[in-house]
């Protein structure tokens, strides 16, 4: 079966370029679903990889498109109270009529990210504990009913009256490849979402969260396994890859080569770029969302051409 494919919005570099205005993301957004893209995608960051609010341009982008699904990649629940979070996206889902995706990550353990969540108040020990237990009161709000929560946040039966448009709430995907994540993924949440898996490595890690889904009780088949993919397309593979490194380099502040060790990516021409693709689709990814390095328009174009023989 053929992948869902994604597009990641560059609200990261426009910043970094000094141009922050959001009527040329939306057009980028409207443009990936003219080209029959699937879904749209933004980032989140505060301080450490400043960029657009996710939120806020996730309703932005509904309120401008009519067939895309939408989501975050990645959000980080830990910086945000889940109370309002959860009211945030069950605002957001009405105005996407259900068609937000919620990814969603603990971080990444760099020393910006650190400071990130030193200035949001967030003990970055306890970020994951944090995460989970927030998601699991949004998924308790989104319910709709009184709620009555006793941990780190206090709700005493009380109820958001608002409700998401997709019963119970947007689908939560969920990166991380440990024991535990696996787990995770395989009893209580709908998709995993990981950026540093070979299709090989992927495949191996999708089967056992499969395997945890179906000894938890529930249908593997539910499970949606994607993947975040970064690429830079071009028929001289040198410059491809000189193109791949410097984005990497001025995306991050750190060696590309370094990068592309923690991140799967692709340089080269479009053949090999849809070979690639087809082996994530083989290995069980269902929704491959594409970030790229630059040039968007013709990145956009390029894929959107070869779609039709992913997953063939």
């Amino acid at each position: 079966m053929a992948p869902r494919i994604g597009y990641l919005l560059p609200t990261r570099e426009r910043v970094m370029e000094g141009q922050p205005e959001v009527p040329p993301l939306l057009a980028l957004a409207e443009r990936a679903e003219g080209l029959g893209f699937d879904s749209v995608w933004v980032g989140d960051s505060v301080l450490a990889r400043p960029r657009h609010d996710p939120i806020t341009l996730l309703a932005a982008i509904a309120a401008r498109t009519r067939r895309v699904e939408m989501g975050t990649a990645v959000l980080l629940p830990a910086l945000r109270n889940p109370v309002l979070l959860a009211h945030q996206f069950a605002t957001l889902d009405r105005i996407a009529e259900g068609r937000l995706i919620l990814g969603v990550g603990s971080a990444s353990d760099v020393q910006n990210i650190r400071e990130e969540f030193e200035a949001a108040g967030v003990p970055w020990e306890k970020r994951l504990g944090r995460m989970l237990e927030g998601l699991r009161l949004c998924r308790a709000l989104w319910a709709g009913g009184q709620v009555e929560w006793q941990g780190r946040w206090r709700v005493r039966n009380a109820s958001l009256g608002l409700t998401p448009h997709r019963p119970g709430g947007p689908p939560i995907w969920i990166a991380g490849a440990s024991p535990a994540a696996i787990e995770r993924v395989g009893r209580h949440f709908h998709g995993w979402f990981p950026n540093s898996h070979t299709p090989a490595d992927y495949a191996a890690t999708w089967a056992q969260m499969r395997e945890a889904a179906r000894a938890a009780g529930r249908d593997p088949a539910a499970l949606t396994g994607a993947a975040y993919l970064t690429l830079a397309i071009d028929e001289d593979a040198a410059r491809a890859s000189e193109r791949l490194d410097r984005f990497m380099a001025h995306y991050y502040g750190q060696r590309p080569d370094v990068m592309r060790k923690k991140q799967v990516c692709y340089a080269g021409p479009l053949a090999g770029a849809r070979d690639w693709l087809a082996a994530y689709a083989a290995a069980g990814a269902g929704h491959l969302v594409l970030r790229f390095a630059g040039e968007h328009e013709r990145h956009l174009d390029l894929v959107a051409g070869i779609r039709s023989d992913i997953g063939r």
